[in-house]
């Protein structure tokens, strides 16, 4: 039996930060500038007290409640974020039991960032594929905005809060694989939240974020020209690396759904590749959701018809870490 997506399902916060809200807090910011960089007119952002927990769960009873899938049938919850609601106990935990899952259902969290929803999607699989489990609930979800300070231009301008929930079941004709990985930790320094952790606890800063909220320690920092190097020179020899691996050449692709950083990195990206243009999706409404983009763009693009049964799908995802992975997957 082959391993496919059975369904996403996606929630935002109600709060929206729109290009203009952005300009009118601080004179630095552009509206028109901020659009033509990075393509984002607006991002969600969560609420004083609403964590990443909270959004996954909200995307999670959506999926069932739209599929009407009974959550009993549900044999391991994973759960990819980088904002935990607890050090411990896990959130997956937490969430397991507002789902009411079963009691032999398991439950683990992962911290990866944009990379994340790819490697869930080959630990989905592996369980699924070794016997494991036939059902896995894979939820991705981030509050960047509690990380970010208000004054800082590169981060303030991209990132949004959102959450995916995305089933992967043992169906015929799935398609999913194969997968390839990647890691650097020499980069770890140029998209990192330096503070609140055991090496650094980091009490002597103080930064404003979006929500309203102040935050003791020091905010997400981004090499925002690092990150771009990294991105331009891993992620072409990952798709290369991909393709040889399955055995196909690009023309073999009906569609490819990278992470949604940004249009001038997304631009740059499918240049090098040479991808045609209708082969290439991209959609930054709400903004970088982190670990959320791919599975929003998958729900996106099939609502909007882009995406269609039987179709190949290239995914890739990269960032923080640093890291990356990419899988291809047969959407139906």
């Amino acid at each position: 039996m082959d391993v496919g997506i059975a369904a996403i399902a996606f929630h935002l916060p109600e709060a929206v930060l729109d290009n203009a809200a952005l300009a009118r807090a601080n004179p630095r910011f552009r509206a028109d500038k901020v659009k033509a960089k990075t393509g984002i007119d607006r991002r969600h952002i969560a609420a004083a007290g609403e964590t990443a927990g909270d959004l996954a769960t909200k995307a999670a009873l959506g999926l069932l409640a739209e599929t009407g899938i009974d959550p009993a049938a549900i044999d391991y919850l994973i759960l990819c974020s980088q904002a935990p609601d607890y050090f411990l106990p896990s959130t997956a935990c937490l969430i397991h039991r507002r789902l009411g899952l079963r009691p032999g259902a398991g439950a683990v969290d992962m911290n990866l960032g944009c990379s994340g929803f790819v490697y869930g999607l080959g630990l989905a699989g592996g369980l699924i594929a070794s016997g494991q489990a036939a059902s896995v609930l894979l939820l991705t979800a981030d509050t960047y905005s509690k990380f970010i300070d208000v004054e800082d231009l590169g981060t303030s301008t991209i990132f949004g809060d959102g959450a995916a929930a995305t089933l992967i079941q043992a169906r015929a004709g799935g398609g999913l694989g194969p997968f390839v990985y990647g890691t650097d930790g020499g980069g770890a320094e140029h998209l990192i939240v330096p503070t609140g952790g055991f090496r650094d606890r980091g009490g002597d800063g103080v930064y404003a974020t979006h929500a309203s909220e102040t935050v003791r320690g020091r905010p997400l920092h981004m090499n925002g020209p690092e990150v771009f190097n990294f991105t331009i020179a891993a992620i072409p020899r990952a798709v290369d690396a991909l393709l040889a691996k399955a055995g196909i050449g690009l023309e073999a692709i009906d569609l490819f759904v990278f992470h949604q950083a940004n249009t001038t990195m997304l631009e740059a990206l499918r240049r090098k590749l040479d991808i045609p243009g209708d082969r290439f999706y991209v959609n930054l409404d709400g903004g970088n959701t982190v670990s959320s983009t791919i599975p929003i763009a998958l729900r996106r693009a099939a609502d909007e018809g882009a995406l269609l049964p039987g179709m190949k799908v290239l995914l890739l995802g990269f960032g923080v870490g640093y890291s990356w992975a990419g899988t291809l997957l047969r959407w139906g």
